[in-house]
Protein backbone atom coordinates (compact mmCIF):
# COMPACT_ATOMS: atom_id res chain seq x y z
CA UNK A 1 0.00 0.00 0.00
CA UNK A 2 1.57 3.12 -1.02
CA UNK A 3 1.61 6.52 1.47
CA UNK A 4 -0.84 8.11 -1.29
CA UNK A 5 -3.42 5.49 -0.58
CA UNK A 6 -3.80 6.20 2.69
CA UNK A 7 -4.40 9.82 2.94
CA UNK A 8 -8.58 9.34 3.39
CA UNK A 9 -9.57 11.56 6.05
CA UNK A 10 -10.44 15.19 4.26
CA UNK A 11 -9.41 16.97 7.31
CA UNK A 12 -5.82 15.92 7.69
CA UNK A 13 -3.06 17.71 5.64
CA UNK A 14 -2.19 15.87 2.27
CA UNK A 15 0.56 13.71 3.42
CA UNK A 16 -0.77 12.08 6.67
CA UNK A 17 -0.98 8.41 6.90
CA UNK A 18 -3.84 5.95 6.56
CA UNK A 19 -6.04 6.14 9.67
CA UNK A 20 -6.27 2.76 11.24
CA UNK A 21 -9.47 0.67 10.35
CA UNK A 22 -9.61 0.09 14.14
CA UNK A 23 -9.70 2.60 17.45
CA UNK A 24 -7.22 1.72 19.54
CA UNK A 25 -7.89 -2.06 19.44
CA UNK A 26 -5.70 -4.87 19.75
CA UNK A 27 -3.78 -5.87 16.31
CA UNK A 28 -4.76 -9.06 14.91
CA UNK A 29 -3.17 -12.33 15.79
CA UNK A 30 -0.87 -13.57 13.41
CA UNK A 31 -2.65 -13.94 9.85
CA UNK A 32 -4.73 -11.65 10.13
CA UNK A 33 -2.30 -9.06 9.83
CA UNK A 34 -3.72 -8.10 6.15
CA UNK A 35 -7.46 -7.46 7.38
CA UNK A 36 -6.55 -4.77 9.69
CA UNK A 37 -4.97 -1.28 9.78
CA UNK A 38 -2.92 0.09 11.96
CA UNK A 39 -4.79 1.31 15.12
CA UNK A 40 -4.30 4.97 16.94
CA UNK A 41 -1.62 3.49 19.06
CA UNK A 42 -3.46 2.46 22.40
CA UNK A 43 -3.65 -1.11 22.90
CA UNK A 44 -0.02 -3.72 21.72
CA UNK A 45 0.46 -5.98 18.74
CA UNK A 46 1.76 -9.34 18.75
CA UNK A 47 4.83 -10.11 21.37
CA UNK A 48 7.39 -12.78 20.62
CA UNK A 49 8.61 -12.58 24.68
CA UNK A 50 8.00 -10.94 27.84
CA UNK A 51 12.08 -9.98 28.33
CA UNK A 52 13.52 -7.27 26.77
CA UNK A 53 16.94 -8.36 25.06
CA UNK A 54 19.45 -7.05 22.74
CA UNK A 55 18.15 -7.05 19.51
CA UNK A 56 20.52 -9.12 16.68
CA UNK A 57 22.18 -7.98 14.12
CA UNK A 58 22.72 -4.46 15.92
CA UNK A 59 25.83 -2.32 14.26
CA UNK A 60 28.27 -1.64 16.67
CA UNK A 61 28.13 0.66 19.40
CA UNK A 62 24.58 0.66 20.24
CA UNK A 63 22.90 0.28 23.73
CA UNK A 64 23.54 -3.24 25.45
CA UNK A 65 21.64 -1.97 28.76
CA UNK A 66 18.60 -4.17 27.87
CA UNK A 67 17.77 -7.31 30.25
CA UNK A 68 19.17 -10.30 29.48
CA UNK A 69 17.59 -13.47 28.15
CA UNK A 70 16.22 -12.06 25.01
CA UNK A 71 12.78 -14.46 24.60
CA UNK A 72 11.57 -16.67 21.55
CA UNK A 73 8.32 -17.23 20.19
CA UNK A 74 4.83 -15.84 19.54
CA UNK A 75 3.15 -14.85 22.62
CA UNK A 76 -0.65 -13.96 22.74
CA UNK A 77 -3.16 -14.00 25.19
CA UNK A 78 -6.70 -13.20 25.54
CA UNK A 79 -6.15 -11.35 29.04
CA UNK A 80 -2.80 -9.57 28.90
CA UNK A 81 -1.44 -8.47 32.11
CA UNK A 82 2.29 -7.78 33.17
CA UNK A 83 4.32 -10.43 35.72
CA UNK A 84 2.95 -10.36 39.42
CA UNK A 85 -0.87 -9.43 38.26
CA UNK A 86 -3.57 -11.08 37.66
CA UNK A 87 -6.25 -10.91 34.62
CA UNK A 88 -9.16 -9.79 36.52
CA UNK A 89 -9.90 -6.85 38.84
CA UNK A 90 -7.09 -4.35 38.62
CA UNK A 91 -4.59 -4.67 40.98
CA UNK A 92 -3.08 -1.56 42.53
CA UNK A 93 0.23 -1.42 43.39
CA UNK A 94 1.31 -0.78 46.71
CA UNK A 95 2.30 2.74 47.54
CA UNK A 96 4.54 3.44 50.12
CA UNK A 97 3.95 6.43 52.70
CA UNK A 98 8.18 7.49 52.60
CA UNK A 99 9.20 9.88 50.99
CA UNK A 100 11.18 8.78 47.69
CA UNK A 101 14.42 7.25 48.64
CA UNK A 102 17.09 7.11 45.50
CA UNK A 103 18.27 3.94 44.79
CA UNK A 104 21.31 3.52 47.00
CA UNK A 105 23.58 0.83 44.47
CA UNK A 106 26.42 2.62 42.23
CA UNK A 107 24.94 3.45 38.89
CA UNK A 108 26.38 2.02 35.96
CA UNK A 109 28.43 5.13 34.14
CA UNK A 110 26.56 6.98 31.27
CA UNK A 111 26.87 5.99 28.09
CA UNK A 112 28.79 8.41 26.11
CA UNK A 113 27.00 11.57 23.84
CA UNK A 114 26.61 10.41 19.83
CA UNK A 115 26.23 12.66 17.31
CA UNK A 116 23.72 14.11 16.27
CA UNK A 117 22.37 12.98 12.83
CA UNK A 118 24.32 9.75 13.26
CA UNK A 119 23.35 7.50 9.80
CA UNK A 120 21.98 3.85 12.01
CA UNK A 121 21.31 0.52 10.61
CA UNK A 122 18.81 -1.09 12.96
CA UNK A 123 17.04 -4.63 13.08
CA UNK A 124 14.33 -5.32 10.96
CA UNK A 125 11.67 -5.15 14.30
CA UNK A 126 12.10 -4.64 18.27
CA UNK A 127 9.17 -7.27 18.89
CA UNK A 128 11.62 -8.96 21.34
CA UNK A 129 11.33 -5.54 23.51
CA UNK A 130 7.91 -6.16 24.52
CA UNK A 131 7.52 -6.71 28.28
CA UNK A 132 3.97 -8.44 28.29
CA UNK A 133 1.68 -10.94 27.08
CA UNK A 134 -0.11 -9.09 24.57
CA UNK A 135 -3.92 -9.43 23.37
CA UNK A 136 -4.85 -12.24 21.02
CA UNK A 137 -8.02 -12.38 18.43
CA UNK A 138 -10.59 -13.57 21.40
CA UNK A 139 -9.65 -10.28 23.00
CA UNK A 140 -10.49 -8.36 19.99
CA UNK A 141 -13.46 -10.04 19.87
CA UNK A 142 -14.39 -8.66 23.54
CA UNK A 143 -13.53 -5.66 23.31
CA UNK A 144 -15.88 -5.31 20.21
CA UNK A 145 -18.67 -6.88 21.81
CA UNK A 146 -17.93 -4.95 25.49
CA UNK A 147 -17.67 -1.82 23.80
CA UNK A 148 -15.97 -0.10 26.83
CA UNK A 149 -13.30 2.55 24.76
CA UNK A 150 -15.42 5.14 25.54
CA UNK A 151 -16.56 6.52 28.91
CA UNK A 152 -19.98 5.85 30.10
CA UNK A 153 -22.34 8.34 28.23
CA UNK A 154 -23.49 9.93 32.07
CA UNK A 155 -20.11 11.01 32.56
CA UNK A 156 -19.57 12.52 29.55
CA UNK A 157 -20.81 16.21 31.29
CA UNK A 158 -17.44 15.79 33.27
CA UNK A 159 -15.84 17.60 30.13
CA UNK A 160 -16.36 20.80 30.94
CA UNK A 161 -14.63 20.78 34.14
CA UNK A 162 -11.62 19.39 32.69
CA UNK A 163 -9.09 21.99 33.90
CA UNK A 164 -8.05 24.73 31.20
CA UNK A 165 -6.14 27.61 32.27
CA UNK A 166 -4.18 29.02 29.41
CA UNK A 167 -1.70 31.40 30.65
CA UNK A 168 1.61 33.15 29.22
CA UNK A 169 4.49 30.92 29.47
CA UNK A 170 7.09 31.61 32.09
CA UNK A 171 10.74 33.90 31.38
CA UNK A 172 12.95 31.84 30.90
CA UNK A 173 16.82 32.46 30.79
CA UNK A 174 19.72 30.00 30.78
CA UNK A 175 19.60 28.77 34.00
CA UNK A 176 15.53 28.27 33.70
CA UNK A 177 13.98 24.92 33.98
CA UNK A 178 10.29 25.59 33.75
CA UNK A 179 7.56 22.98 31.87
CA UNK A 180 4.13 24.06 30.24
CA UNK A 181 1.88 21.19 30.00
CA UNK A 182 0.20 22.00 26.04
CA UNK A 183 -1.77 19.08 26.53
CA UNK A 184 -1.87 14.95 26.38
CA UNK A 185 1.79 14.12 25.93
CA UNK A 186 3.00 17.81 24.84
CA UNK A 187 5.20 19.59 27.13
CA UNK A 188 7.50 22.97 26.64
CA UNK A 189 10.46 22.20 28.19
CA UNK A 190 12.71 25.26 29.03
CA UNK A 191 16.16 23.83 29.49
CA UNK A 192 19.12 25.43 29.21
CA UNK A 193 18.22 28.37 27.57
CA UNK A 194 16.64 25.74 24.67
CA UNK A 195 12.85 25.45 24.16
CA UNK A 196 12.59 21.33 23.39
CA UNK A 197 8.92 20.23 22.33
CA UNK A 198 7.86 16.57 23.90
CA UNK A 199 5.22 14.35 21.04
CA UNK A 200 4.34 17.40 20.01
CA UNK A 201 0.22 17.54 18.79
CA UNK A 202 -1.57 20.33 17.91
CA UNK A 203 -4.13 19.17 15.80
CA UNK A 204 -7.52 19.62 16.84
CA UNK A 205 -8.01 15.63 15.42
CA UNK A 206 -5.67 12.73 15.24
CA UNK A 207 -6.72 10.01 12.95
CA UNK A 208 -8.75 7.02 14.35
CA UNK A 209 -9.65 9.02 17.53
CA UNK A 210 -12.44 11.63 18.08
CA UNK A 211 -11.13 15.31 18.40
CA UNK A 212 -9.67 17.21 22.23
CA UNK A 213 -12.09 17.81 24.14
CA UNK A 214 -9.73 20.37 25.72
CA UNK A 215 -7.79 23.33 23.23
CA UNK A 216 -4.27 23.12 23.06
CA UNK A 217 -3.02 24.97 25.94
CA UNK A 218 -0.91 27.29 24.09
CA UNK A 219 -1.42 28.60 20.66
CA UNK A 220 1.70 27.85 17.77
CA UNK A 221 2.02 31.73 17.34
CA UNK A 222 3.01 31.90 20.83
CA UNK A 223 5.77 29.62 21.08
CA UNK A 224 9.13 30.43 21.51
CA UNK A 225 11.52 29.41 18.40
CA UNK A 226 11.59 25.60 19.28
CA UNK A 227 15.45 24.29 19.39
CA UNK A 228 14.56 20.48 19.48
CA UNK A 229 11.73 17.99 19.47
CA UNK A 230 11.32 14.23 21.25
CA UNK A 231 8.92 11.64 19.79
CA UNK A 232 8.48 8.89 22.21
CA UNK A 233 6.98 6.65 19.49
CA UNK A 234 5.08 6.59 16.60
CA UNK A 235 1.55 5.98 17.83
CA UNK A 236 -0.83 8.99 15.93
CA UNK A 237 -1.95 10.72 19.02
CA UNK A 238 2.17 10.89 20.05
CA UNK A 239 3.75 11.79 16.75
CA UNK A 240 1.54 13.76 14.66
CA UNK A 241 2.84 14.71 10.94
CA UNK A 242 0.71 18.19 10.95
CA UNK A 243 2.01 19.70 13.91
CA UNK A 244 5.56 18.78 12.34
CA UNK A 245 4.99 20.09 9.26
CA UNK A 246 4.54 23.45 10.80
CA UNK A 247 8.45 23.37 12.08
CA UNK A 248 11.21 24.18 10.19
CA UNK A 249 13.09 21.16 8.63
CA UNK A 250 16.27 21.65 10.17
CA UNK A 251 14.68 21.71 13.25
CA UNK A 252 16.83 18.89 15.39
CA UNK A 253 14.27 15.78 15.84
CA UNK A 254 15.73 12.88 18.67
CA UNK A 255 13.67 9.65 17.77
CA UNK A 256 13.49 6.44 18.77
CA UNK A 257 14.82 3.96 16.82
CA UNK A 258 14.02 3.13 13.39
CA UNK A 259 11.82 6.00 13.08
CA UNK A 260 14.51 8.26 11.09
CA UNK A 261 13.59 7.65 7.93
CA UNK A 262 9.69 8.92 8.78
CA UNK A 263 11.39 12.00 8.91
CA UNK A 264 13.67 12.54 6.60
CA UNK A 265 10.84 11.21 3.97
CA UNK A 266 9.12 14.55 5.42
CA UNK A 267 12.13 16.70 4.55
CA UNK A 268 13.99 16.77 8.48
CA UNK A 269 17.46 16.85 7.84
CA UNK A 270 18.80 16.59 11.62
CA UNK A 271 17.35 13.65 12.21
CA UNK A 272 18.45 11.19 15.28
CA UNK A 273 17.29 7.78 16.13
CA UNK A 274 18.71 6.28 19.26
CA UNK A 275 18.61 2.88 20.75
CA UNK A 276 17.38 2.53 25.02
CA UNK A 277 20.03 4.08 27.34
CA UNK A 278 21.87 6.03 24.26
CA UNK A 279 22.22 9.83 24.43
CA UNK A 280 23.39 12.81 22.51
CA UNK A 281 23.82 16.40 23.80
CA UNK A 282 22.25 19.42 22.22
CA UNK A 283 23.86 22.79 22.48
CA UNK A 284 23.11 25.07 24.64
CA UNK A 285 23.16 28.70 25.62
CA UNK A 286 23.81 27.58 28.88
CA UNK A 287 26.09 24.59 28.42
CA UNK A 288 25.23 20.97 26.76
CA UNK A 289 22.23 19.17 27.51
CA UNK A 290 22.20 16.11 27.74
CA UNK A 291 19.13 13.98 26.09
CA UNK A 292 19.06 10.35 27.12
CA UNK A 293 16.53 8.04 25.61
CA UNK A 294 15.28 5.49 28.29
CA UNK A 295 13.10 2.02 28.34
CA UNK A 296 9.30 2.03 28.65
CA UNK A 297 6.42 -0.64 28.30
CA UNK A 298 4.68 0.28 25.29
CA UNK A 299 5.02 -1.08 21.47
CA UNK A 300 5.08 1.11 18.17
CA UNK A 301 2.37 0.62 15.04
CA UNK A 302 1.36 2.96 12.99
CA UNK A 303 0.34 0.96 9.29
CA UNK A 304 -1.03 -1.84 7.90
CA UNK A 305 2.92 -4.00 8.09
CA UNK A 306 4.93 -1.63 10.23
CA UNK A 307 4.30 -3.21 14.08
CA UNK A 308 7.29 -2.50 16.06
CA UNK A 309 9.30 -1.74 13.44
CA UNK A 310 10.52 0.95 15.71
CA UNK A 311 11.43 1.27 18.82
CA UNK A 312 8.90 3.28 21.73
CA UNK A 313 10.64 4.62 25.33
CA UNK A 314 11.00 7.81 27.43
CA UNK A 315 13.60 10.76 27.72
CA UNK A 316 15.76 12.00 30.27
CA UNK A 317 16.58 15.75 29.69
CA UNK A 318 19.97 16.95 32.32
CA UNK A 319 20.28 20.61 32.68
CA UNK A 320 23.51 21.60 32.76
CA UNK A 321 23.50 22.09 36.26
CA UNK A 322 22.37 18.57 36.56
CA UNK A 323 18.48 18.81 37.40
CA UNK A 324 16.76 16.19 35.54
CA UNK A 325 13.31 15.79 33.94
CA UNK A 326 11.79 12.44 33.32
CA UNK A 327 9.18 12.29 30.13
CA UNK A 328 7.91 8.70 30.17
CA UNK A 329 5.79 9.14 26.67
CA UNK A 330 3.08 6.49 26.94
CA UNK A 331 3.70 3.24 28.99
CA UNK A 332 2.78 0.76 31.13
CA UNK A 333 3.87 0.15 34.90
CA UNK A 334 7.06 -2.27 34.90
CA UNK A 335 10.50 -2.71 36.31
CA UNK A 336 12.03 -0.18 33.80
CA UNK A 337 10.90 2.38 36.14
CA UNK A 338 13.39 1.23 39.11
CA UNK A 339 16.05 0.82 36.43
CA UNK A 340 15.74 4.55 34.90
CA UNK A 341 16.38 5.88 38.75
CA UNK A 342 18.97 3.67 39.74
CA UNK A 343 20.66 5.04 36.60
CA UNK A 344 20.02 8.25 36.46
CA UNK A 345 19.55 8.99 40.09
CA UNK A 346 17.97 12.83 41.31
CA UNK A 347 15.15 12.80 38.94
CA UNK A 348 13.74 16.21 39.55
CA UNK A 349 10.29 15.72 37.81
CA UNK A 350 8.81 12.86 36.65
CA UNK A 351 5.78 13.94 33.46
CA UNK A 352 4.13 10.30 34.15
CA UNK A 353 0.80 9.14 31.69
CA UNK A 354 -2.10 8.93 34.01
CA UNK A 355 -5.18 8.31 31.29
CA UNK A 356 -6.24 5.55 28.78
CA UNK A 357 -6.21 2.64 31.03
CA UNK A 358 -10.30 1.57 30.99
CA UNK A 359 -10.55 -1.49 30.52
CA UNK A 360 -7.84 -2.52 32.64
CA UNK A 361 -7.41 -6.08 31.68
CA UNK A 362 -6.45 -4.94 28.22
CA UNK A 363 -5.01 -1.50 28.65
CA UNK A 364 -2.56 -2.38 31.66
CA UNK A 365 0.26 -3.57 29.96
CA UNK A 366 0.71 -0.39 27.83
CA UNK A 367 -1.01 2.37 30.21
CA UNK A 368 -0.52 3.26 33.75
CA UNK A 369 -3.32 4.54 35.77
CA UNK A 370 -3.14 6.57 38.30
CA UNK A 371 -2.20 4.61 41.20
CA UNK A 372 0.54 3.21 38.67
CA UNK A 373 2.01 6.60 37.80
CA UNK A 374 2.31 7.21 41.66
CA UNK A 375 4.44 4.21 42.41
CA UNK A 376 6.60 5.07 39.02
CA UNK A 377 7.60 8.35 40.54
CA UNK A 378 8.72 6.36 43.89
CA UNK A 379 10.50 3.83 41.69
CA UNK A 380 11.90 6.57 39.53
CA UNK A 381 12.91 8.03 43.22
CA UNK A 382 11.84 11.54 41.23
CA UNK A 383 10.84 14.66 43.20
CA UNK A 384 7.67 15.40 42.01
CA UNK A 385 5.11 14.10 39.81
CA UNK A 386 3.14 15.98 36.35
CA UNK A 387 0.49 14.02 35.08
CA UNK A 388 -0.07 13.79 31.49
CA UNK A 389 -2.15 12.03 28.77
CA UNK A 390 -5.68 12.75 30.16
CA UNK A 391 -7.67 15.70 29.76
CA UNK A 392 -7.31 15.67 26.32
CA UNK A 393 -8.43 13.07 23.52
CA UNK A 394 -10.77 10.45 25.25
CA UNK A 395 -9.35 7.08 24.28
CA UNK A 396 -10.56 4.87 26.65
CA UNK A 397 -13.83 3.82 28.97
CA UNK A 398 -12.93 5.75 32.26
CA UNK A 399 -15.01 9.26 33.17
CA UNK A 400 -12.91 12.28 32.05
CA UNK A 401 -12.12 13.46 36.15
CA UNK A 402 -11.90 10.44 37.24
CA UNK A 403 -7.65 9.95 36.53
CA UNK A 404 -7.70 13.62 38.36
CA UNK A 405 -9.64 12.12 41.22
CA UNK A 406 -7.48 9.36 41.60
CA UNK A 407 -4.15 10.73 41.06
CA UNK A 408 -4.98 12.95 44.00
CA UNK A 409 -5.97 10.12 46.32
CA UNK A 410 -3.21 8.74 45.72
CA UNK A 411 -0.42 10.81 46.35
CA UNK A 412 -1.75 11.82 49.33
CA UNK A 413 -1.78 8.18 49.88
CA UNK A 414 1.38 8.65 50.06
CA UNK A 415 2.04 11.82 52.60
CA UNK A 416 4.53 13.26 50.45
CA UNK A 417 3.84 17.21 50.21
CA UNK A 418 1.28 18.21 48.27
CA UNK A 419 3.41 20.56 46.55
CA UNK A 420 5.07 18.11 45.22
CA UNK A 421 2.02 16.71 42.86
CA UNK A 422 2.08 18.88 40.07
CA UNK A 423 -1.50 18.56 38.57
CA UNK A 424 -1.40 21.22 36.07
CA UNK A 425 -4.81 22.41 34.12
CA UNK A 426 -3.63 22.16 30.29
CA UNK A 427 -1.78 25.48 29.23
CA UNK A 428 -0.29 26.05 32.78
CA UNK A 429 3.27 26.40 33.71
CA UNK A 430 5.47 25.56 36.28
CA UNK A 431 9.69 26.44 37.33
CA UNK A 432 12.12 23.99 39.25
CA UNK A 433 13.81 25.39 41.80
CA UNK A 434 17.49 25.65 41.78
CA UNK A 435 19.09 22.76 43.91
Amino acid sequence: MTEQTERSLAEQPPDTERPPDTERLPPAAPGEAAERGGGAGHTPGPATGQTPGQATGQTPGQATGQAPGQATGQATTDAPVLPHTTANAPVLPQVTTDAPVLPHATPPPLTAPRPLGEPRTWPRDFTHRLTAPLPGVRALARIAREGKLRPPPETLAEIQQLPFEPRPMPAADTTTLAVTWAGHASWIIRIGGLTVLTDPVWSRKILGTPARVTPVGVRWEDLPPVDAVVISHNHYDHLDAPTLKRLPRHTPLLLPAGLAPWARRRGFTRVTDLDWWEAVELPAPGGPVRVDFVPAHHWSKRTLTDTCRSLWGGWLLTAPDGRRIHFAGDTGYGHWFEEIGRRYPGIDLALLPIGAYDPRWMLRPVHTDPEEAVKACQDLGARALAPMHWSTFLLSGEPPLEPLHRIRAAWAATGRPRADLWDLPVGASRVLAAR
